[in-house]
């Protein structure tokens, strides 16, 4: 691969292809102030907020780090007083819109960490008018007086989640970011994969549960957890925030599978963790109460028809019940039925106690019923039943035929993938053209998408 030899303050760097000025300084150790820069997977940069401008020997005017790639022999300053002074004078414009750091909606945002990195923090300029809050959204809030107009909340949901709720309405000052057309997020056609309030770095866009009802945050995590997501089987990387050993909000991580993204549930489906009607110690049936399929056990109050026990002697009740029946009707009465949502090393030990313990051959997993179909198409296609290639293979794609599935509704984001590809390849053809085909017995959101999707019974 060509490296690119050019000067960044004063010292020889190398760049790879394709690389930019922002991207070689970070490598370097180098901070640039940045806003409408994401250095995250499948963002691009779009150079809009000029706060990462850098002043380049021998042209006339500054430019934008984020999105200018070097030149053999470039002479780069990151730190000249030009630079500075125009980061300067960056931040103090938009410091003039916002609330107030100490009220704001999000006082940690990254926008006031690179306020106070450049030690502008106030500003002497007016301040605009700006747009009421809103809370219609059970999840999310939305305070469009901390919005930059940065344009990530756009590219996260055009570009990165494809969904296209989110733009940019109407001109000059009075230009706003809207869903839809200008409905109240809770009403528009969001699908809360909450990709928006990850990007945004202002606080205009935040999970509901860290605001008061003023819309200011009161509430930090202590520490965070790196985990997986629990619900389908995308395998989706997520970092719980975790505040009095108590989940309140999920962010995604760069995993192969998911590049940052999560859905809806892998965003906000966590707080099953912390209901009431959770049940966190072993029960077992009182002698008085006799099973009955008629008979309702209240979930608020299952103390009507069992008890709390310990660990020990419940898994002595449930192997007895177990050996009682091997004994009394043969192995071949008992069965054990795994579950998709264990590790692998977890199915082998499950299998392992079925066949070793129960002394029975009867195991099965869920997998086997939903991935069946899939399981015989490869294997005579291509004679092996195991997935051949990652979600994201979908961007390398010519053509992408869905059969007797639905992945924006099960997976959704797997079918992000299929929509990005798709949505390059309108941008590519010149007809508008983007082969996908759905084969499924009802419309799905796959099909509505793109015009050059069918759905077919």
């Amino acid at each position: 691969m060509t490296k690119i030899k050019f000067e960044l303050d004063g010292k020889q760097v190398e760049a790879n292809a394709g690389e930019t000025i922002w991207q070689v300084a970070k490598r370097q150790g180098r901070e640039i102030p940045h806003l409408c820069y994401s250095p995250e997977p499948d963002y691009r940069p779009d150079g809009s907020c000029r706060a990462c401008m850098v002043e380049i020997e021998g042209e006339r005017v500054l430019a934008a780090s984020c999105k200018r790639t070097p030149s053999v022999g470039m002479k780069v300053k990151t730190e000249s007083a030009r630079a500075v002074a125009a980061q300067k004078m960056v931040m103090e414009l938009l410091v003039a819109d916002q609330p107030a750091r100490a009220t704001s909606h999000d006082p940690d945002s990254k926008f006031w960490h690179w306020a106070e990195k450049v030690e502008v923090t106030e500003s002497r300029f007016p301040a605009a008018e700006r747009w009421q809050g809103d809370t219609s959204h059970p999840a999310m809030s939305v305070n469009l007086d901390a919005c930059i107009q940065c344009g990530l909340c756009v590219r996260a949901c055009r570009e990165v989640q494809v969904n296209d709720v989110i733009g940019m309405a109407y001109r000059s000052h009075e230009a706003k970011i809207v869903f839809d057309f200008d409905d109240p997020m809770g009403e528009s056609t969001c699908v809360a994969c909450g990709e928006c309030v990850q990007a945004c770095p202002t606080g205009a866009l935040m999970p509901s549960v860290m605001l008061d009802e003023n819309q200011t945050r009161v509430t930090y995590a202590d520490r965070k957890v790196d985990s997986l997501c629990p619900f389908c089987g995308v395998g989706c990387q997520v970092t719980y925030q975790v505040k009095d050993e108590k989940v309140i909000y999920a962010e995604g991580r760069d995993g192969p599978a998911n590049h940052n993204r999560l859905c809806v549930k892998g965003r906000f489906g966590f707080d099953y963790i912390h209901h009431p009607h959770r049940l966190t110690k072993p029960l077992v049936r009182l002698p008085n109460a006799k099973k009955d399929a008629n008979d309702q056990v209240d979930p608020a109050n299952p103390f009507t028809h069992f008890r709390e026990a310990s660990w020990e002697e419940a898994l002595d009740i449930a192997a007895k019940g177990l050996v009682k029946i091997r004994d009394e009707k043969g192995v071949k009465a008992l069965a054990g039925f795994g579950s998709a949502k264990g590790s692998n090393e977890e199915a082998y030990l499950f299998q392992k106690l079925v066949r070793t313990g129960f002394g029975s051959n009867n195991v099965d997993h869920c997998t086997r019923l939903c991935h069946a179909s899939s399981v015989a198409a490869l294997m005579e296609g291509l004679n092996s039943g195991a997935v051949s290639a990652p979600f994201a293979a979908a961007m390398d794609a010519e053509v992408i035929i869905v059969i007797g599935a639905n992945p924006t509704v099960n997976h959704p984001v797997a079918a992000t993938y299929h929509q990005e590809r798709r949505q390059a390849r309108r941008q590519a053809d010149r007809d508008g053209s983007a082969p996908a085909v759905a084969v499924a017995p009802r419309l799905q959101a796959s099909a509505r998408s793109s015009p050059a999707a069918t759905s077919r019974c």
